[in-house]
């Protein structure tokens, strides 16, 4: 069976042949944490077509443990308009390094500093942004408290493991990182 033969089988092309090039860029709108782009791109079969993108600096997440209790945050999301249960998380400041950002929103959101392992970086949704998010393990915690954020309100609670796994499993999160975060470390303990 020829390549092309199997193309049609599978509807599969080569990944060189997938890539849309951008023509032409416009801002939509800039604020303090996004912005918004519309750019006009050609298909890889040579259709002109628009794309709009938000634009985001990137945030990490971080799964901070106390001995066999997951720490986690409550606090109202606006976009959302629920209060939600997840693990603390920021956004990442102009020319922040991934693991500095997290050593900050650790002890902003929790109170807590401590030893920081590198889990994955993932894109939250590759549809329409380019956000991507580091996410860690946080081990060997010691009080070290900073300011939260002017604008930031939030609840710390502490959840056992098992029961953050339980949960997890439950879709008793809504929150995409929380999730996932913690169904990775449960699947590394197999």
């Amino acid at each position: 069976m020829s390549d092309k033969s199997i193309q049609q089988k599978t509807g599969r092309i080569e990944d060189a042949s997938l890539e849309e090039q951008c023509i032409e860029k416009e801002i939509v709108f800039s604020g303090r944490m996004l912005r918004m782009d519309r750019d006009r791109i050609r298909l890889p079969n040579g259709v002109e077509t628009t794309r709009e993108v938000v634009r985001h600096p990137g945030a990490v997440g971080i799964l901070p443990f106390k001995g066999e209790e997951l720490i986690l945050v409550r606090q109202y999301r606006y976009p959302i308009e629920e209060i939600t249960l997840e693990i603390p998380a920021g956004k990442l400041d102009p020319g922040e390094e991934p693991l500095t950002c997290a050593v900050r929103e650790l002890r902003e959101e929790t109170g807590y500093r401590g030893t920081l392992e590198h889990l994955v970086s993932i894109y939250t949704t590759p549809g329409f942004t380019d956000e991507i998010i580091h996410l860690y393990k946080a081990t060997d915690l010691v009080w070290d408290p900073l300011q939260t954020d002017e604008d930031e309100f939030l609840n710390v609670e502490s959840v056992p493991w098992a029961m953050a796994k339980e949960m997890a499993l439950a879709g008793e999160y809504k929150d995409a990182k929380t999730i996932l975060g913690i169904l990775m470390l449960a699947g590394k303990e197999k």
